[in-house]
């Protein structure tokens, strides 16, 4: 016997998704919100720059960039996994993205000659700042599941 489309939604799962499904979208749009300003801050924080050495097809500052979006977005997932409520992402992805940024920066700062380098297109300079900068993320989001 075919259940009727009245059953159908107003079956306990339908009303689980109907409530649930909001939640989960309003989440995704404040954790991509922080992922966006967090790339944002670290483009206008490096030496160099990122988006206009990809536009004139520099290939290290594109494995680059994309380690810095994918570093960012480790932690911010893991808060996200974490938290239950929009304020809970909101304060954990800002202290993530801060700690991140910061962490990023210091990794600059020691791998020193690799912006340079990045900037004239070597991609083993580019390969070795996107593993320093995933690896940090993924220590970080260990840390916040502590």
């Amino acid at each position: 016997m075919d259940p009727s489309l009245s059953d159908v939604l107003s079956s306990a799962e339908m009303q689980a998704f109907a409530s649930g499904f909001p939640v989960m979208v309003t989440h995704l749009i404040v954790t991509l919100l922080l992922l966006t300003a967090g790339a944002a801050v670290y483009v206008l924080m490096t030496p160099w720059r990122e988006i206009s050495l990809i536009r004139e097809g520099n290939p290290a500052a594109a494995i680059g960039f994309s380690a810095i979006l994918v570093g960012l977005a480790i932690p911010l997932a893991v808060s996200l996994s974490v938290s239950s409520t929009v304020r809970d992402i909101a304060i954990w992805g800002v202290a993530t993205l801060v700690l991140q940024l910061l962490v990023f920066r210091i990794v600059d700062l020691i791998l020193t000659g690799l912006p340079q380098r990045i900037q004239n297109g070597e991609v083993s300079a580019a390969v070795v700042l996107a593993g320093a900068k995933l690896a940090t993320a993924l220590i970080l989001s260990a840390a916040l599941t502590g």
